[in-house]
């Protein structure tokens, strides 16, 4: 009889692991300012530049102010002017005060100079009003960022013409130090991740953790957390709105970009890795191959929850200790033992190939010299 062939096989050992799940989201910056025109006038100066880093307050375009500056003089010489007619109604109704109590002038010309002292004091405070929005102006004509974060670039050139009544957009202002995740998650799944989030204990954090998966496969290094769930359904789609707050303190992730948010959903104290070749999955189930105390492969139904590397979670089929063939599977025949060597994830033989993993080829040449 020809020696049992070699297969190469994992021992698999209970683990405590978190299951996670991956979906789809957009970045989003966590603050974004449209730099608008605030008076009218021909731009002069653009004071950033483009793609920078800008401070609340900082100075982005100067507007021509020219004209708001001689509209405050002269708002400034009314406002002097109604001063000056102020004093001298209130000297007027002084001096006529003694007049009137002593009854030496008419009450007509007494009422006519009370009013003439209250129509000075209006005057007054409308010239205040007015040298105020002209010194508003004239501030106005220096375009200030509302905001510190990145500019983007300038919608407006030198010379342009800007107004106020069209609100024109000069520049746009956004915070990406943190930036938001949008996620959008059927409405089922979103109340199994509050369930998950609950039942975690307060100090460990993994049920609000995520992490992003960028376009390329690598893991964004900052962790984020997971904000608040929307408070409706969209009847259209029957989802819901999941929003997660990540660091950006490089600079690294931009608006708009798409990403994976994986999140954790539970936690599982008995849950198996079994390398992802070694699970035969098909419309009627997921299945491995176990080999028994004879030694011979036999089919065992499992149930997977997700995957970790290159490995399958397996939550149920199999018990701590048993061995499940990874490795060689054109060399099994039904009802017939086979010799299990350790795998070695390195060298994978395809299916059907010619060969095996080098270990395995070295323990069917040893297999072969003994019998002979």
């Amino acid at each position: 009889m020809p020696p049992p062939p070699a297969v190469g096989v994992v021992t698999v050992a209970p683990t405590a692991l978190a299951l996670t799940t991956e979906l789809p989201g957009r970045l989003e910056a966590l603050r974004t300012a449209q730099v608008r025109a605030r008076v009218t006038g021909i731009v002069q100066k653009r004071l950033f530049n483009e793609g920078a880093l800008v401070k609340a307050g900082q100075s982005l375009f100067q507007i021509d102010d020219a004209p708001y500056r001689a509209s405050l003089d002269s708002s400034q010489a009314a406002q002097a002017k109604a001063d000056a007619a102020l004093q001298v109604a209130q000297a007027a109704l002084e001096r006529n005060r003694p007049l009137a109590e002593a009854k030496a002038i008419s009450q007509q010309d007494w009422l006519a100079i009370q009013a003439a002292n209250q129509q000075a004091v209006a005057d007054v405070a409308a010239t205040k009003a007015a040298a105020a929005q002209s010194l508003l102006s004239l501030g106005y004509a220096a375009v200030r960022a509302p905001i510190s974060g990145r500019i983007g670039r300038a919608n407006v050139t030198e010379g342009a013409l800007v107004s106020q009544a069209e609100a024109t957009l000069m520049a746009t202002v956004q915070q990406v130090d943190k930036l938001y995740v949008n996620i959008t998650q059927p409405a089922a799944d979103a109340l199994r991740l509050k369930r998950a989030a609950q039942a975690q204990p307060a100090a460990d954090g993994e049920a609000t953790a995520v992490r992003l998966v960028l376009d390329d496969g690598t893991v964004y290094p900052e962790p984020g957390r997971l904000l608040f769930t929307d408070l409706s359904v969209d009847p259209t789609t029957g989802q819901v709105t999941l929003r997660a707050e990540v660091p950006n303190p490089r600079g690294d992730l931009l608006p708009g970009l798409f990403v994976r948010v994986r999140m954790a959903t539970s936690q599982v104290d008995n849950a198996m890795l079994v390398p992802q070749q070694a699970v035969t999955r098909g419309t009627a189930g997921d299945t491995v191959l176990v080999l028994g105390a004879d030694r011979v492969p036999a089919q065992r139904s499992v149930q997977l929850a997700g995957a970790r590397g290159h490995n399958w979670i397996v939550v149920s089929g199999l018990q701590a200790g048993e061995q499940v063939v990874v490795d060689g599977f054109q060399k099994i025949r039904p009802k017939s033992p086979v010799s299990p060597v350790p795998w070695s994830g390195g060298a994978a033989a395809k299916a059907g190939g010619p060969g095996a993993t080098a270990p395995v080829a070295a323990a069917s040449a040893a297999a072969t010299a003994a019998s002979r």
